[in-house]
Formats: structure tokens, sequence, C-alpha cells
């Protein structure tokens, strides 16, 4: 009897230890609920400042963490632009100008269409679960949510835009709930919140963005998903420059 117990209980805390999770298990579950094999929906996007306002409206396609497409359908003076990305190419079409621009990596960390979002946020060009070494610090409660808090430090090879990220993943359900982006001198740039999680397609998920910089009173940027499903399919060649001229 004593060795039958005794082989259940190194059994129950095997069990145990091999569900332990670590923070790259933790970031990968978030990433890839976020990501799916593929997502398509709306968007609209309302950039916030002291004296004025503004919204984007767009509809958004991507698969995997390699390509990524962005139409944006209002206001009318922006209707048509196209933001493209293939791995680790950018484009934008501008069909103003009938121009295909090609945006260098120089320019991932600039504002997108004037607002608190960088070109990177927008495209996920960085990967956090590759090009991060990532270490849970801890466990917080984080409005009303309970949340691992995970560290983000680049690789030395990484081609990333940030020094360092911080983000709370809840227990419940693995979303992303909140992400301090910081540069290379470990400055605090912004602060993103996520909230108001809704069904979206076979999953829950926050549908409410807000991306706020620090040294920048009064500003703010709010991205309200409207619709998105996950995991339809995609070929690789939705994603090309031909294609950009030709959405709508």
């Amino acid at each position: 009897m004593r060795t039958i117990l005794i082989t259940i209980m190194m059994l129950a805390f095997t069990g145990t230890y091999s569900q332990t999770l670590t923070a790259t298990d933790i970031i990968r579950k978030a990433d890839e609920k976020n990501r799916g094999l593929s997502s398509q929906g709306e968007m609209q996007m309302t950039v916030i400042r002291p004296d004025w306002k503004r919204s984007v409206s767009m509809k958004v396609w991507s698969k995997g963490k390699d390509y990524s497409l962005i139409l944006i359908t209002g206001p009318a003076k922006d209707k048509g632009n196209v933001f493209l990305r293939r791995k680790t190419e950018m484009w934008n079409w501008v069909p103003t100008i009938d121009r295909l621009i090609k945006i260098p990596p120089s320019m991932m960390l600039q504002s997108w269409m004037g607002s608190d979002f960088t070109n990177d946020d927008l495209t996920k060009q960085s990967s956090i679960v590759t090009d991060y070494k990532q270490t849970l610090l801890a466990k917080e409660t984080l409005r009303e949510q309970e949340c691992y808090k995970i560290e983000l430090i680049p690789n030395p090879d990484a081609s990333v835009v940030w020094g360092k990220l911080i983000t709370w993943i809840t227990v419940s359900g693995f979303n992303t709930w909140k992400t301090e982006f910081y540069d290379e001198d470990m400055k605090l740039v912004s602060v993103q919140t996520l909230s108001d999680i809704r069904h979206m397609g076979d999953r829950d998920i926050p549908t409410r963005i807000e991306i706020e910089p620090v040294n920048k009173k009064g500003n703010k940027t709010v991205l309200e998903i409207l619709k998105m499903s996950f995991n339809q399919p995609l070929s690789d060649d939705y994603f090309s420059q031909q294609n950009m001229k030709s959405l709508k």
C-alpha cells in the first residue's frame, strides 16, 4: 500500500511539473491566439490629440508571421491606400499618385497613418516569440484579470525596433492585456492596454486596443476590432503587389 501511495504521489508531481508553462510557452500561446493560421476582418482606428480627432477605417488580412495586408476604406482622402508586408519587406500602394513605395526597415519605428502605432505594430514585422528572450517576472492582477508579467529582451541578432518590452498576459484565456514599450536606452516610450473581450470567429479576444505615448500628454490612439475571423484559407499569392492595386 505504501508503495502504491508513493507511486501515485510521484505521478501527480510529475504531471504538475510537466504542465508548468514557461515564459516562452505563454508568449507563444498569446501570439498564436492573436494571429491564428490566418485572419481577416475590419477595424477602426481613432487618433486622438488635445485639439483634434480623426478616424480611419480599414480591412485587414494576415497569414502566419510572414504576410499581412491592410486596405484603408476611409476617410475619402486616404481611401484605397494599401500596406503590404511579405516576410521582411513592407510596401505602400498610394492610388492618388499611382505609386508603389517600399518602406525601409529604418522606418518601422515611424508613426503609422499619423497615429501612435508604428509601422511595426500594425504589420507585426518582428516576432515576440523568436526575436526576444522571454522571462517570467511574476503574476499580477491587472484590471480584474490575473496575469503573467513577462519581460522580453531582444536577441543579439534580432532586427527589432524596441529595446525591451514588458507584457501582461491573462492566465485565463492567454489574452495580451497590457504592454510597455521601451527604447534602446530602456526609457519607457508608450503603454498599450487591451480590453473589451468579445467572441470573434472561433475565439474570445480583446477588441479594444489603446496606445498612449508617455511623453505626449493628451495623445492617444484607439484601435477597435469590428469583425474578425480566423483560419480561413488564404494563399501566399493574395499578399502580392499585384493584388494591392485591386483590393476593394
